[in-house]
C-alpha cells in the first residue's frame, strides 16, 4: 500500500502573502514543511499540490530545487487537486499536510498513520472531534477511494475548498477515527498564518534549529516554558472557520 503525503501550498495567501516561502532559520517554510514530513517513516511519497496560476511558479521551482514532485490544478477547487495528485502518485493512502505548518510533528505523523491502519478508518486526523494537539501540528489521512468518492459526490463550496469536510461530516459513510493526547495543548498556535504567527516561529527556529535541525515538539514545548512571553506573540490571532468544521 502506497502512502502519499500531499502538502497544499500557494503564493496567494489573503492574509500573509508568499508566508510558504518566508525564511526561517534561513530556509523557506516550505523546506521546513518538507523537511519534517520526510522525516516520517510510514510516508512513502511527498507531492506538493499548488495552483496552475503563475505566481505559483515559484514553489514548483523551489520544490524542484529539493527534488520534490509538484502537482498543479485548480487554485480553488482543492478538492480536485487533491484528488488529481493522489491519482497520478497511484496513491492507496492519502496523508494531508499544509505548507502553513512548519513545525509538522513527523512522530504524530506516523502515530496517525498507525492509528489508521489499526482502526482500519477511512479517514483519521489529530483534530477531529476534539483537537488536543497545538494548531499547526495538523494532519489527515485518508484512503484514496474515500476522497475518490469525496470529489465524485461533494459540491458544497466548503467541501471543495477544504479537501475532507464531505468525509469527516458523514460518519455512516466512512468510519472515522481521532487521534488524541492526555495534555491538552490546544490552546497553542504554531501555524504560519499572519505576522505574529511569523514572529513567534521566527524565534522558535531561529533558537532551536542552529543547535538541532530535528528539534522536537517537547523542545518547543521546553523552550516556551522558559520564555513563555512566547505565547503571547500571537495568542490574539483567530483562525479561520471553515464551515462545519470539527
Amino acid at each position: 500500500m502506497k502512502c502519499v503525503c500531499i502538502i497544499q501550498a500557494r503564493m496567494g495567501s489573503t492574509r500573509l502573502p508568499g508566508k510558504v516561502l518566508m525564511p526561517l532559520a534561513g530556509r523557506p517554510a516550505l523546506f521546513h514543511t518538507i523537511e519534517r514530513v520526510q522525516r516520517a517513516n510510514l510516508i512513502n511519497e511527498i507531492v506538493i499540490a499548488t495552483s496552475t496560476l503563475p505566481q505559483d511558479d515559484i514553489i514548483e521551482k523551489e520544490a524542484a530545487f529539493i527534488h520534490i514532485k509538484t502537482f498543479r490544478g485548480s487554485e480553488g477547487d482543492v478538492l480536485e487537486r487533491y484528488y488529481l495528485a493522489a491519482k497520478e502518485a497511484n496513491a492507496d493512502t492519502v496523508v494531508r499536510v499544509t505548507s502553513d505548518c512548519p513545525l509538522i510533528d513527523p512522530a504524530v505523523l506516523d502515530q496517525l498513520i498507525e492509528l489508521f491502519k489499526e482502526t482500519n478508518a477511512d479517514y483519521a486526523s489529530n483534530f477531529f472531534a476534539r483537537r488536543t494537539y497545538p494548531r499547526g501540528l495538523d494532519a489527515e489521512v485518508f484512503t484514496f477511494k474515500a476522497l475518490e468518492h469525496a470529489q465524485e459526490k461533494a459540491t458544497q463550496k466548503h467541501e471543495r475548498e477544504h479537501v475532507t469536510p464531505f468525509i469527516w461530516a458523514q460518519p455512516k459513510l466512512f468510519k472515522c477515527a481521532s487521534l488524541q493526547q492526555d495534555k491538552d495543548l490546544s490552546t497553542l498556535r504554531w501555524t504560519l498564518d499572519e505576522k505574529d504567527d511569523y514572529r513567534l516561529l521566527t524565534e522558535i527556529f531561529n533558537t532551536l534549529y542552529p543547535q538541532n535541525p530535528n528539534f522536537s515538539t517537547e523542545d518547543i514545548l521546553t523552550l516556551l516554558e522558559k520564555r513563555p512571553e512566547l505565547k503571547t506573540l500571537n495568542e490574539h490571532v483567530e483562525q479561520k472557520k471553515v464551515l462545519a468544521n470539527p
